[in-house]
Protein backbone atom coordinates (compact mmCIF):
# COMPACT_ATOMS: atom_id res chain seq x y z
CA UNK A 1 0.00 0.00 0.00
CA UNK A 2 1.52 3.66 -0.93
CA UNK A 3 1.67 6.21 1.36
CA UNK A 4 -0.89 8.75 1.63
CA UNK A 5 0.04 11.71 -0.43
CA UNK A 6 0.87 14.93 2.09
CA UNK A 7 -0.36 18.21 1.32
CA UNK A 8 1.63 21.01 -0.72
CA UNK A 9 2.01 23.03 2.35
CA UNK A 10 3.14 20.68 4.87
CA UNK A 11 6.46 21.34 6.25
CA UNK A 12 7.57 20.16 9.57
CA UNK A 13 9.74 22.84 9.72
CA UNK A 14 7.30 25.92 9.32
CA UNK A 15 6.94 27.70 12.95
CA UNK A 16 2.90 27.15 12.30
CA UNK A 17 3.62 23.23 12.07
CA UNK A 18 6.28 23.62 15.20
CA UNK A 19 4.03 24.86 17.14
CA UNK A 20 1.44 22.93 16.42
CA UNK A 21 3.69 19.23 16.97
CA UNK A 22 2.84 17.04 19.91
CA UNK A 23 -1.18 19.16 20.25
CA UNK A 24 -1.76 21.97 21.69
CA UNK A 25 -3.35 20.38 25.15
CA UNK A 26 -2.78 18.54 28.02
CA UNK A 27 -4.15 17.35 31.22
CA UNK A 28 -2.98 18.81 35.12
CA UNK A 29 -3.84 17.66 38.20
CA UNK A 30 -5.09 19.92 40.80
CA UNK A 31 -4.05 18.08 43.26
CA UNK A 32 -0.84 17.00 44.58
CA UNK A 33 -0.02 13.14 44.56
CA UNK A 34 2.81 12.76 46.80
CA UNK A 35 2.10 10.07 48.85
CA UNK A 36 0.03 7.01 50.12
CA UNK A 37 -1.88 9.42 52.48
CA UNK A 38 -2.87 11.55 49.20
CA UNK A 39 -3.22 8.39 47.31
CA UNK A 40 -6.37 7.73 49.61
CA UNK A 41 -7.88 10.77 49.77
CA UNK A 42 -7.54 11.25 45.91
CA UNK A 43 -8.48 7.80 44.89
CA UNK A 44 -9.39 4.82 47.07
CA UNK A 45 -10.70 4.53 49.45
CA UNK A 46 -11.67 8.74 49.92
CA UNK A 47 -13.27 9.43 47.06
CA UNK A 48 -15.63 6.59 47.86
CA UNK A 49 -17.22 9.12 50.64
CA UNK A 50 -17.54 11.72 47.52
CA UNK A 51 -19.14 9.45 44.71
CA UNK A 52 -21.71 8.42 47.41
CA UNK A 53 -22.32 12.05 47.87
CA UNK A 54 -22.73 13.44 44.43
CA UNK A 55 -24.90 10.59 43.88
CA UNK A 56 -27.47 11.01 46.45
CA UNK A 57 -27.33 15.26 45.57
CA UNK A 58 -26.04 15.64 41.78
CA UNK A 59 -25.89 19.26 42.43
CA UNK A 60 -22.28 18.44 44.27
CA UNK A 61 -20.76 17.61 40.93
CA UNK A 62 -20.48 21.12 40.27
CA UNK A 63 -18.18 21.65 43.69
CA UNK A 64 -16.53 18.32 43.99
CA UNK A 65 -15.35 17.32 40.05
CA UNK A 66 -13.77 19.18 37.44
CA UNK A 67 -17.60 19.14 35.72
CA UNK A 68 -18.05 23.21 36.99
CA UNK A 69 -15.30 24.38 35.11
CA UNK A 70 -15.54 22.37 32.29
CA UNK A 71 -16.50 22.88 28.55
CA UNK A 72 -16.66 20.30 25.55
CA UNK A 73 -15.81 21.39 22.47
CA UNK A 74 -17.47 19.57 20.06
CA UNK A 75 -17.29 19.54 16.09
CA UNK A 76 -17.88 16.87 13.45
CA UNK A 77 -15.61 18.62 10.64
CA UNK A 78 -18.37 19.32 8.25
CA UNK A 79 -17.71 23.05 8.07
CA UNK A 80 -14.16 24.20 9.52
CA UNK A 81 -13.12 27.97 9.36
CA UNK A 82 -13.41 28.53 5.57
CA UNK A 83 -11.63 25.04 4.82
CA UNK A 84 -15.00 23.30 3.97
CA UNK A 85 -16.12 19.84 5.26
CA UNK A 86 -12.35 18.00 6.56
CA UNK A 87 -13.98 15.42 8.97
CA UNK A 88 -12.84 15.18 12.40
CA UNK A 89 -9.45 15.04 12.67
CA UNK A 90 -8.54 17.79 10.11
CA UNK A 91 -11.29 19.56 12.63
CA UNK A 92 -9.06 18.70 15.45
CA UNK A 93 -5.83 21.25 15.74
CA UNK A 94 -9.21 23.88 15.67
CA UNK A 95 -10.84 22.66 18.74
CA UNK A 96 -7.58 22.23 20.12
CA UNK A 97 -6.93 25.63 19.39
CA UNK A 98 -10.60 26.89 20.72
CA UNK A 99 -9.92 24.95 23.84
CA UNK A 100 -6.84 26.98 24.62
CA UNK A 101 -8.37 30.26 24.06
CA UNK A 102 -11.08 29.52 26.67
CA UNK A 103 -8.26 28.36 29.11
CA UNK A 104 -6.57 31.78 28.28
CA UNK A 105 -9.35 33.84 28.01
CA UNK A 106 -11.56 32.63 30.68
CA UNK A 107 -9.48 30.08 32.74
CA UNK A 108 -11.86 27.48 31.70
CA UNK A 109 -10.95 23.99 31.04
CA UNK A 110 -12.52 22.71 27.24
CA UNK A 111 -12.05 19.27 26.20
CA UNK A 112 -11.89 19.00 22.12
CA UNK A 113 -14.34 15.98 20.99
CA UNK A 114 -14.51 15.51 17.88
CA UNK A 115 -17.06 12.78 16.50
CA UNK A 116 -17.55 11.41 12.66
CA UNK A 117 -20.52 13.11 11.14
CA UNK A 118 -24.14 11.42 11.23
CA UNK A 119 -27.68 12.51 10.79
CA UNK A 120 -29.07 14.77 13.09
CA UNK A 121 -30.43 12.30 15.63
CA UNK A 122 -27.24 10.55 15.89
CA UNK A 123 -25.45 13.28 16.81
CA UNK A 124 -27.48 14.67 19.60
CA UNK A 125 -27.85 11.08 21.06
CA UNK A 126 -23.92 11.02 21.26
CA UNK A 127 -23.82 14.74 22.85
CA UNK A 128 -26.33 13.77 24.60
CA UNK A 129 -24.61 10.43 26.43
CA UNK A 130 -21.21 12.44 27.06
CA UNK A 131 -22.65 15.34 28.32
CA UNK A 132 -22.60 14.50 32.10
CA UNK A 133 -18.82 15.08 32.41
CA UNK A 134 -19.00 18.67 31.30
CA UNK A 135 -20.38 22.15 32.70
CA UNK A 136 -21.56 23.55 28.82
CA UNK A 137 -21.53 22.04 25.23
CA UNK A 138 -19.60 24.62 22.64
CA UNK A 139 -20.88 23.38 19.56
CA UNK A 140 -18.43 24.07 16.46
CA UNK A 141 -17.98 24.26 12.87
CA UNK A 142 -20.80 21.72 12.06
CA UNK A 143 -22.40 22.54 8.87
CA UNK A 144 -25.84 23.90 7.92
CA UNK A 145 -28.95 23.39 8.40
CA UNK A 146 -28.22 20.25 10.79
CA UNK A 147 -26.04 22.82 13.60
CA UNK A 148 -29.58 24.51 13.97
CA UNK A 149 -31.43 21.34 14.85
CA UNK A 150 -28.40 19.84 16.75
CA UNK A 151 -28.43 22.88 19.18
CA UNK A 152 -32.21 22.96 19.73
CA UNK A 153 -32.52 19.44 20.51
CA UNK A 154 -29.71 19.47 22.30
CA UNK A 155 -30.92 23.26 24.57
CA UNK A 156 -34.69 20.99 24.79
CA UNK A 157 -32.60 18.12 26.07
CA UNK A 158 -29.48 18.94 28.67
CA UNK A 159 -29.50 21.09 31.89
CA UNK A 160 -26.17 22.61 30.61
CA UNK A 161 -25.55 25.52 28.22
CA UNK A 162 -25.36 24.51 24.96
CA UNK A 163 -23.88 27.47 22.80
CA UNK A 164 -23.30 27.30 18.55
CA UNK A 165 -20.48 30.04 18.86
CA UNK A 166 -20.05 29.83 14.94
CA UNK A 167 -23.89 31.31 15.27
CA UNK A 168 -24.50 33.39 17.98
CA UNK A 169 -20.85 34.49 18.77
CA UNK A 170 -20.29 35.81 15.95
CA UNK A 171 -24.11 37.85 15.96
CA UNK A 172 -22.91 38.81 19.12
CA UNK A 173 -19.65 40.76 18.21
CA UNK A 174 -21.29 42.16 14.84
CA UNK A 175 -24.23 43.47 17.18
CA UNK A 176 -21.38 44.99 20.09
CA UNK A 177 -19.21 46.83 16.61
CA UNK A 178 -22.75 47.92 14.98
CA UNK A 179 -24.10 49.76 18.38
CA UNK A 180 -20.93 51.39 18.72
CA UNK A 181 -20.79 52.80 14.63
CA UNK A 182 -24.12 53.62 15.54
CA UNK A 183 -22.49 55.96 17.95
CA UNK A 184 -19.59 57.44 16.34
CA UNK A 185 -21.87 58.21 12.85
CA UNK A 186 -24.58 59.31 15.21
CA UNK A 187 -27.10 56.72 13.82
CA UNK A 188 -30.01 54.58 14.76
CA UNK A 189 -30.19 51.11 14.77
CA UNK A 190 -34.49 50.74 13.40
CA UNK A 191 -33.43 53.29 10.69
CA UNK A 192 -30.52 51.08 9.26
CA UNK A 193 -31.04 49.17 5.92
CA UNK A 194 -28.91 46.22 6.57
CA UNK A 195 -27.96 43.67 4.02
CA UNK A 196 -26.61 40.03 5.49
CA UNK A 197 -24.68 38.26 2.83
CA UNK A 198 -24.87 34.62 4.15
CA UNK A 199 -27.58 32.20 5.19
CA UNK A 200 -25.88 29.51 6.71
CA UNK A 201 -24.88 29.25 10.62
CA UNK A 202 -23.12 32.91 11.09
CA UNK A 203 -26.14 34.37 8.88
CA UNK A 204 -28.64 32.81 10.71
CA UNK A 205 -28.07 34.06 14.25
CA UNK A 206 -26.77 37.81 12.58
CA UNK A 207 -29.98 38.15 11.70
CA UNK A 208 -31.98 37.04 14.09
CA UNK A 209 -29.94 38.88 16.98
CA UNK A 210 -29.89 42.47 15.08
CA UNK A 211 -33.95 42.15 14.77
CA UNK A 212 -34.03 41.79 18.53
CA UNK A 213 -32.16 44.50 18.94
CA UNK A 214 -34.48 46.69 17.02
CA UNK A 215 -33.19 46.76 13.49
CA UNK A 216 -36.63 46.91 11.59
CA UNK A 217 -35.07 46.43 7.79
CA UNK A 218 -32.69 43.46 7.65
CA UNK A 219 -32.34 41.48 3.72
CA UNK A 220 -30.65 38.40 4.01
CA UNK A 221 -29.06 36.75 0.98
CA UNK A 222 -27.53 33.83 -0.08
CA UNK A 223 -25.69 32.25 -3.60
CA UNK A 224 -29.16 32.97 -5.62
CA UNK A 225 -29.80 36.25 -4.52
CA UNK A 226 -32.19 37.59 -1.91
CA UNK A 227 -34.65 35.55 0.43
CA UNK A 228 -37.87 36.43 -0.37
CA UNK A 229 -41.40 34.37 -0.18
CA UNK A 230 -41.44 34.34 -3.69
CA UNK A 231 -38.16 31.87 -4.30
CA UNK A 232 -39.79 28.42 -4.64
CA UNK A 233 -35.88 26.82 -4.28
CA UNK A 234 -35.91 28.12 0.06
CA UNK A 235 -34.89 25.10 2.45
CA UNK A 236 -36.97 25.22 5.98
CA UNK A 237 -34.73 27.49 7.74
CA UNK A 238 -34.53 29.67 4.78
CA UNK A 239 -38.29 30.14 4.62
CA UNK A 240 -38.24 30.74 8.04
CA UNK A 241 -35.80 33.81 7.26
CA UNK A 242 -37.94 34.55 4.05
CA UNK A 243 -40.94 35.25 6.70
CA UNK A 244 -39.00 37.66 8.67
CA UNK A 245 -36.81 39.74 6.88
CA UNK A 246 -36.48 41.96 3.56
CA UNK A 247 -39.80 43.92 4.94
CA UNK A 248 -39.79 45.95 1.50
CA UNK A 249 -40.13 42.78 -0.82
CA UNK A 250 -37.05 43.21 -2.34
CA UNK A 251 -35.68 40.34 -5.23
CA UNK A 252 -32.68 39.94 -7.48
CA UNK A 253 -29.42 39.48 -6.60
CA UNK A 254 -26.82 40.59 -3.81
CA UNK A 255 -26.33 44.06 -5.68
CA UNK A 256 -30.12 44.93 -5.80
CA UNK A 257 -30.18 44.53 -1.92
CA UNK A 258 -26.87 46.44 -1.83
CA UNK A 259 -28.77 49.81 -3.50
CA UNK A 260 -28.60 52.33 -1.23
CA UNK A 261 -28.01 50.04 1.75
CA UNK A 262 -26.76 51.81 5.23
CA UNK A 263 -25.10 48.21 6.88
CA UNK A 264 -23.56 45.03 4.21
CA UNK A 265 -22.48 41.84 6.72
CA UNK A 266 -20.62 39.78 5.07
CA UNK A 267 -20.54 35.92 6.18
CA UNK A 268 -20.30 33.61 3.20
CA UNK A 269 -17.03 34.46 1.42
CA UNK A 270 -17.00 35.53 -1.96
CA UNK A 271 -16.08 38.62 -3.45
CA UNK A 272 -18.79 41.74 -4.37
CA UNK A 273 -18.15 43.61 -6.83
CA UNK A 274 -16.71 47.70 -6.12
CA UNK A 275 -19.38 48.87 -8.34
CA UNK A 276 -21.96 47.24 -5.82
CA UNK A 277 -19.94 48.47 -2.96
CA UNK A 278 -20.25 52.17 -4.72
CA UNK A 279 -24.14 52.07 -5.14
CA UNK A 280 -24.25 52.05 -1.19
CA UNK A 281 -25.80 55.03 0.73
CA UNK A 282 -23.23 57.83 1.32
CA UNK A 283 -21.74 56.57 5.20
CA UNK A 284 -22.76 53.45 5.36
CA UNK A 285 -20.75 50.64 7.46
CA UNK A 286 -19.27 47.37 5.53
CA UNK A 287 -18.59 43.91 7.74
CA UNK A 288 -16.42 42.03 5.51
CA UNK A 289 -16.00 38.90 7.96
CA UNK A 290 -14.62 36.24 5.42
CA UNK A 291 -11.52 34.96 6.75
CA UNK A 292 -8.42 35.17 5.37
CA UNK A 293 -9.97 37.05 2.37
CA UNK A 294 -13.23 39.58 3.26
CA UNK A 295 -15.93 39.85 0.97
CA UNK A 296 -14.83 43.37 0.22
CA UNK A 297 -11.32 44.01 0.76
CA UNK A 298 -10.39 46.65 3.08
CA UNK A 299 -9.07 49.29 0.63
CA UNK A 300 -12.16 48.95 -1.46
CA UNK A 301 -14.56 49.47 1.10
CA UNK A 302 -12.36 52.52 2.80
CA UNK A 303 -13.00 54.49 -0.19
CA UNK A 304 -17.07 54.32 0.02
CA UNK A 305 -17.48 53.43 3.85
CA UNK A 306 -17.34 55.24 7.03
CA UNK A 307 -16.52 52.28 8.86
CA UNK A 308 -14.75 48.94 7.74
CA UNK A 309 -14.37 45.82 9.73
CA UNK A 310 -13.01 42.76 9.12
CA UNK A 311 -12.38 39.15 10.82
CA UNK A 312 -8.50 39.79 10.50
CA UNK A 313 -6.30 40.84 13.17
CA UNK A 314 -4.48 42.90 10.41
CA UNK A 315 -6.36 45.38 9.99
CA UNK A 316 -8.82 47.44 12.20
CA UNK A 317 -11.86 46.76 14.43
CA UNK A 318 -11.49 43.14 13.76
CA UNK A 319 -15.24 40.98 14.73
CA UNK A 320 -13.77 38.01 16.63
CA UNK A 321 -15.73 35.66 18.50
CA UNK A 322 -12.72 35.56 21.03
CA UNK A 323 -14.84 38.47 22.38
CA UNK A 324 -17.91 37.04 23.27
CA UNK A 325 -17.64 32.52 24.00
CA UNK A 326 -14.75 32.86 27.02
CA UNK A 327 -16.91 35.05 28.85
CA UNK A 328 -20.51 33.59 27.68
CA UNK A 329 -19.34 30.26 29.49
CA UNK A 330 -17.71 31.89 32.27
CA UNK A 331 -20.70 34.12 33.20
CA UNK A 332 -23.01 30.68 32.85
CA UNK A 333 -20.57 28.60 34.71
CA UNK A 334 -20.25 30.74 37.84
CA UNK A 335 -23.65 31.19 38.22
CA UNK A 336 -24.83 28.06 37.43
CA UNK A 337 -27.29 28.96 34.34
CA UNK A 338 -28.77 26.06 32.53
CA UNK A 339 -29.32 27.60 29.31
CA UNK A 340 -27.60 31.01 27.48
CA UNK A 341 -30.89 33.06 26.74
CA UNK A 342 -31.84 35.46 23.95
CA UNK A 343 -31.04 38.18 27.00
CA UNK A 344 -27.77 37.31 27.70
CA UNK A 345 -26.74 37.38 24.49
CA UNK A 346 -27.68 41.14 23.75
CA UNK A 347 -26.26 41.82 27.14
CA UNK A 348 -23.39 40.34 26.22
CA UNK A 349 -22.89 42.34 22.91
CA UNK A 350 -23.46 45.88 25.43
CA UNK A 351 -20.76 44.59 27.27
CA UNK A 352 -18.52 44.44 24.94
CA UNK A 353 -19.72 47.73 23.28
CA UNK A 354 -19.02 49.68 26.63
CA UNK A 355 -16.00 48.72 26.73
CA UNK A 356 -14.62 51.07 24.04
CA UNK A 357 -15.26 54.27 26.10
CA UNK A 358 -14.65 56.21 22.98
CA UNK A 359 -15.42 54.53 20.01
CA UNK A 360 -14.33 55.70 16.55
CA UNK A 361 -13.72 54.49 12.93
CA UNK A 362 -11.24 52.41 13.42
CA UNK A 363 -12.49 51.38 17.31
CA UNK A 364 -15.85 49.91 17.07
CA UNK A 365 -14.69 47.22 19.32
CA UNK A 366 -12.10 46.84 21.72
CA UNK A 367 -8.93 44.39 21.38
CA UNK A 368 -9.45 40.53 22.01
CA UNK A 369 -6.39 41.19 24.53
CA UNK A 370 -7.52 44.26 26.38
CA UNK A 371 -8.02 43.61 30.09
CA UNK A 372 -11.35 42.82 31.50
CA UNK A 373 -13.12 41.92 28.45
CA UNK A 374 -13.90 38.13 29.13
CA UNK A 375 -15.05 39.36 33.31
CA UNK A 376 -17.43 42.59 31.50
CA UNK A 377 -18.90 39.55 29.29
CA UNK A 378 -19.43 37.19 32.31
CA UNK A 379 -20.49 39.66 34.74
CA UNK A 380 -23.53 40.42 32.22
CA UNK A 381 -24.26 36.87 31.68
CA UNK A 382 -24.66 36.15 35.43
CA UNK A 383 -26.88 38.53 36.52
CA UNK A 384 -29.19 37.34 34.13
CA UNK A 385 -28.91 33.94 35.06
Amino acid sequence: MSAPAQHPLFDPQSPVFRAHEGGKLGVHATQQLRDRADLALLYTPGVAEVSLAVAADLSLAARYTSRGNMVAVISDGTAVLGLGDIGPLGALPVMEGKAVLFKHFADIDAVPVVMDSGSVEELVEAIARIAPTYGGINLEDISAPRCFEIEEQLKERLDIPVFHDDQHGTAIVVLAGLINACRVLERSMPDLKIVVAGAGAAGVAVTKLLQRAGVRDVVVCDSRGIISPSRADLSGHKHRLAASTNPRGLSGSLGDALAGADVYVGVSGGTVPEEQVAAMARGCMIFALANPTPEVHPDIAGKYAAIVATGRSDFPNQINNVLAFPGIFRGALDSGASKITEAMKLAAAQAIADLVVEPSVDEIVPSVFQPGVSEAVAAAVAALA
